[in-house]
């Protein structure tokens, strides 16, 4: 008798888990830009891993053009459509919390991919501090450790200060190290990469060596120094983006040296896989999950598998 209790207890434990699980069949993306193959490659990783979990899942992809308001009006959009989860690379990390409220109180977890979001349920992102260190100490080790050297800054969204921490980091270590600015802003873009570094050239005499915080701002790097008929530059980033990968292929950029790879397919698919965990009741080990990076050279970019890929 009792064994005939047990058993009807564990059939109806079993038809309650059933009954609770939630499924995956609408899901809400919302990304920079659809003209960046950066987020081209998150809504990939993205929409295959949901359809990994749900072949029918419905899935919607969308650029926010770095227009916060639009991104607001997407998130309104996405609860009101019944989305089960929403990805997101904020717009501005602090000022999207009150739309991740707004989601998370019509019960959708939302996770943050690229770039942390205030209140966001989770965030996968790239060890953006490790990218910073493994890219300046391929500047260390190419100057042999003397040298002047600038840190090309930019937006102050927790990537791009995580990869300025991990670069100065590794420089603070070498006393052979000067660095000749930290500060100047280059707007995440190649105008702007080129822009800030066409001021460094008038001012400096010597730049050994330059880490941009982007693949886009070293091209204008280079671009820049190009034109001012420098070419003795050793120049780094952090991407591995498709461009950077031609650059290092390209026997006329030399000074194009190392990048810092991220791997946004996969970072989508993991983020997806929490967001799915998250819906289901179950949180993640941490907050913010760090996925490795790796340095492509001129050496190695033949072997490197890129952000457009086949997976």
């Amino acid at each position: 008798m009792k064994s005939g209790i047990l058993l009807a207890a564990v059939a109806a434990l079993a038809l309650t888990g059933t009954a609770g699980a939630k499924d995956l069949n609408k899901i809400g993306i919302s990304l920079g830009s659809m003209g960046n193959p950066f987020f081209v490659a998150l809504a990939k990783g993205a929409t295959d891993k949901a359809k990994e979990i749900n072949p029918n899942v419905e899935v919607t992809a969308l650029g926010y053009d770095y227009d916060l308001n639009k991104q607001f009006t997407q998130i309104d959009n996405f609860i009101a459509a019944g989305v089960d989860l929403i990805l997101l690379n904020p717009a501005d990390p602090k000022a999207v919390a009150p739309a991740i409220a707004r989601a998370q109180a019509a019960g959708i977890p939302v996770v943050a991919v690229d770039t942390a979001a205030e209140g966001a349920d989770a965030t996968v992102t790239t060890n953006n501090v490790q990218a910073g260190e493994i890219a300046c100490q391929y500047i260390v080790d190419k100057l042999a450790g003397k040298g002047k050297v600038i840190i090309q800054n930019g937006p102050q969204v927790s990537a791009v200060i995580d990869r300025v921490t991990g670069c100065k980091n590794v420089l603070g270590k070498n006393a052979g190290i000067e660095v000749l600015s930290d500060d100047q802003d280059g707007k995440g873009s190649r105008d702007g990469g080129m822009n800030v570094m066409q001021g460094h050239l008038t001012r400096f005499e010597q730049i050994d060596a330059v880490f941009a915080i982007n693949d886009p701002q070293a091209i204008g790097t280079d671009l820049a120094a190009k034109q001012s008929g420098r070419d003795n530059i050793v120049i780094t980033s952090v991407d591995g983006a498709p461009d950077i990968e031609a650059s290092l292929k390209d026997a006329n950029s030399p000074m194009i040296q190392a990048s810092a790879s991220q791997d946004p397919y996969a970072m989508a698919q993991l983020a997806t896989s929490i967001g799915v965990d998250i819906l289901n009741g179950k949180q993640p080990a941490q907050k913010v999950t760090l996925l490795e990076s790796k340095l492509v050279t001129r050496d190695n970019v033949n072997d490197y598998k890129g952000w457009t890929s086949a997976r």
